[in-house]
């Protein structure tokens, strides 16, 4: 049996249905999963750990029996970590099959069988009974379904469900209690991310639409790690705010709730985003916390994880506020999602905001960023500027792009673009499908791409411009100016500070073997993602330079795409550190002078140090185990790059090789 997946196509810049086997969808979830990271964050594992110990002595010294229902149990070690602590039975609910026959595998691995049930079914389904899937309800309570935003996945109907038909009423819940904390903040930089800001063009202002600068934007939360924001990044115009909070050994409700927390606002500014986060306390008593607050609220460095982050939201509107006035923020949530407001106490709470424009369904949180950064806006003016003439043709290929309204604002004679923009043609076609007769029986003398498509994934996924203006050869002038002239490949050998901790396997946990996860992990990673790079936005994850940046490939966009491969290969040392991976980024050449990159913005400093693009998502190629430096200078990063001109993807292999002795001391 065959499915269907949607693959992005550089060649052709659309979203391809491609046939793969019936495994493919298997192996991608388990890849793609975040069960090694949770099995890494130590300081979870630890707090759930000593809440399960308190919560089983608890109902000993009732003199009850200990059965325990454990919800998304995975592998089955919050179960493991239960029945160590005394209790009698355990029911373990997994919903996703494979997950659940690991964790039956890791579970009689342990010695655990006689006292634990997998169950693979959503605990929706479970029934209790003499032949059902429990023999009795529950008397401790212990999930983990928590995200982010500590609802997303669903936890509020679970709890209500196993509350009503489950456990005990009075039973132990670990996590007990789960708080929802939230700080009103100014901050240009996370503002980008909302609202497309207007811009100066040459002593011109350009405007946003009013369709577009007011809308209230998707509610759906920006989750990152708040702790790569650093505090002079934002102002608080407010205090943390305890929101609301969750009593997990109680009935709960999934209805949607709404919860304000009033304040003097603590200076004057521009109410415009709100931070969240939240902790749970495993006891009643909450003398065992796990906090997902970011790190510079703590003076001691915290635990790191991936799984759970922080949570950007963006109030409808911006509102200027002044120190001392009296302010009421607002969240609501329905059963899978919260959304803030900021309003008088008078007020009832407002409906839940929806895109009107249709940008903010098109271009992601990032994307706005990007088009909202000044410095690049100045890098392609400038760009522009140098080869727009009153009698300039200019057609633009990109997504979403602002460039033709600038070209347009320069003096070209025409503009075309796939944009709705006053001041430029629309094209609502494909550029293999534009004739001279749209062109009015005119030539293009200027082609331009910032280059940036919805559709990419990958950094050389945006290389679809080149194959856009090898499409429309026929109608370019002999001397034709494109911009970008050129892009290139650029890669750097480097040891992450966490993020590696999402491939390692884990062996033990907590004293318990996790093999079998392990080895499920890694045969999907060997069915296709082991050799292939994945998009990761690094300025998230600080990581350190083992090597210097190379450039190692250039595509050189006045020529056509070629028929045949291109390859490329070398070795990179590195002197220090233990090297995680690769990071991979394209770099493009406006013309001459101008260079715009999508990965390191400054130089890598002596020890290492890199500064990254917020805008782009750069490729990250893992190596199965990391490679440790001798310290000599001898060890190296060898490279082989492979483009597939008739796939417009790149094909790539990475090993570890010693620099012969011959090379290293400088002997010819």
């Amino acid at each position: 049996m065959k499915t269907f997946c949607g693959r992005a196509n550089p060649a052709t810049g659309a979203l391809d249905w491609v046939e793969e086997s019936e495994e493919y969808d298997y192996h991608q979830e388990i890849a793609r999963s975040c069960y090694a990271d949770m099995l890494h964050d130590h300081d979870r594992n630890e707090k759930y750990y000593q809440g399960i110990r308190a919560a089983v002595s608890r109902v000993k010294a009732r003199g009850e029996k200990v059965i325990v229902l454990d919800i998304g149990t995975g592998t089955g070690l919050l179960s493991m970590m239960a029945v160590t602590a005394g209790a009698d039975y355990c029911y373990a609910v997994e919903v996703f099959k494979p997950m659940a026959d690991a964790a039956f595998r890791i579970v009689k691995k342990n010695g655990f069988s006689d006292k634990i049930k997998i169950i693979n079914k959503h605990s929706t389904e479970v029934t209790v009974g003499l032949d059902g899937d429990m023999q009795t309800r529950a008397n401790v309570l212990v999930t983990e379904l928590f995200d982010t935003e500590l609802i997303g996945e669903g936890a509020l109907p679970s709890y209500e469900h196993a509350h009503l038909n489950l456990v005990q009423a009075g039973c132990e819940a670990v996590p007990h209690r789960a708080t929802v904390y939230a700080q009103l903040v100014e901050s240009e930089q996370l503002w980008s991310w909302a609202q497309l800001q207007p811009m100066e063009v040459d002593g011109h202002k350009l405007l946003p639409p009013p369709a577009v600068s007011h809308c209230a934007g998707a509610h759906s939360v920006c989750d990152i790690q708040l702790s790569q924001v650093p505090p002079h990044r934002f102002t608080p115009l407010g205090p943390l705010c305890t929101m609301f909070s969750v009593d997990f050994s109680k009935p709960v409700s999934s209805a949607p709730q709404s919860h304000s927390s009033s304040f003097p606002a603590q200076s004057s500014g521009r109410a415009q985003v709100v931070l969240s986060w939240w902790d749970i306390d495993m006891d009643p008593s909450g003398s065992i916390v796990c906090s997902m607050a970011p790190s510079w609220t703590y003076p001691d460095p915290q635990s790191w994880r991936d799984h759970w982050m922080q949570s950007v939201y963006f109030l409808p509107v911006e509102r200027r506020v002044a120190e001392g006035e009296e302010l009421s923020l607002t969240v609501s949530h329905d059963d899978y999602s919260l959304w803030y407001s900021l309003q008088p106490d008078s007020e009832a709470p407002p409906c839940r905001p929806c895109c009107v424009c249709q940008a903010h369904l098109v271009w992601t949180r990032t994307r706005f960023g990007e088009l909202n950064d000044r410095q690049r806006t100045q890098s392609y003016v400038r760009a522009l500027r140098s080869v727009i003439k009153p009698d300039s043709v200019c057609v633009g290929v990109s997504d979403g792009s602002l460039l033709p309204i600038f070209a347009h604002m320069l003096g070209a004679k025409k503009v075309l673009n796939a944009n709705s923009m006053r001041g430029v043609q629309i094209l609502g076609i494909r550029p293999d499908q534009l004739s001279s007769t749209d062109l009015a029986g005119e030539q293009i003398s200027v082609l331009i791409g910032e280059p940036y498509f919805s559709t990419s994934l990958l950094p050389w996924h945006s290389l679809y411009f080149w194959y856009c203006r090898t499409a429309l050869v026929r109608l370019l002038t002999p001397n034709a100016t494109i911009l970008p002239c050129s892009a290139t490949l650029c890669m750097v050998a480097v040891e992450f500070q966490d993020l590696w901790r999402i491939r390692a396997p884990c062996g033990t946990c907590e004293g318990f073997d996790v093999g079998p996860m392990d080895e499920m992990v890694q045969q999907s990673l060997d069915f296709r993602e082991s050799h292939e790079a994945e998009p990761q936005p690094l300025w998230e994850y600080p990581c350190r330079a083992l090597t210097q940046p190379r450039a190692v490939m250039t595509f050189d966009f006045l020529q056509c795409v070629p028929e045949q491969p291109i390859r490329c290969q070398g070795s990179l040392p590195f002197t220090r550190g233990r090297c995680h991976g690769v990071a991979l980024w394209m770099e493009y050449q406006l013309n001459d002078d101008i260079k715009v990159s999508m990965g390191l913005t400054r130089p890598v400093s002596e020890e290492g140090a890199c500064e990254w693009s917020l805008h782009r998502k750069q490729g990250v190629y893992f190596f199965r185990s990391p490679w440790e430096s001798s310290g000599d200078g001898r060890a190296s990063v060898s490279y082989s790059f492979t483009f597939e001109p008739s796939i417009g993807d790149i094909k790539m292999d990475f090993t570890e090789c010693d620099i012969p002795e011959s090379i290293y001391c400088g002997c010819s």
